[in-house]
């Protein structure tokens, strides 16, 4: 899994377990729904880290806890 799925993943699993709609998880971050979606969708290959921050913020957790999971800790060296 590369990091970019790696985010989504985490994003997607951490609105599961609030049963929060990602158009909620925008609304509350103050991040554009579209950003979101271009994030979610693929559009988006790098999300940045201040949006990042913002959806952590929206979520009530900081970076280091959207970070810390197995799939972030595994993930393999991308520049070959």
């Amino acid at each position: 899994m590369d990091t970019r799925n790696a985010v989504v993943e985490r994003i997607l699993e951490l609105c599961a377990a609030r049963r929060l709609p990602v158009n909620a998880l925008a609304r509350l971050s103050a991040v554009p729904p579209s950003t979101l979606k271009n994030i979610i969708n693929g559009n988006s290959q790098n999300p940045g880290i201040v949006t990042l921050k913002l959806l952590c913020d929206g979520l009530g957790i900081s970076l280091t806890e959207f970070f810390e999971t197995e799939v972030f800790r595994s993930l393999e060296q991308e520049i070959k």
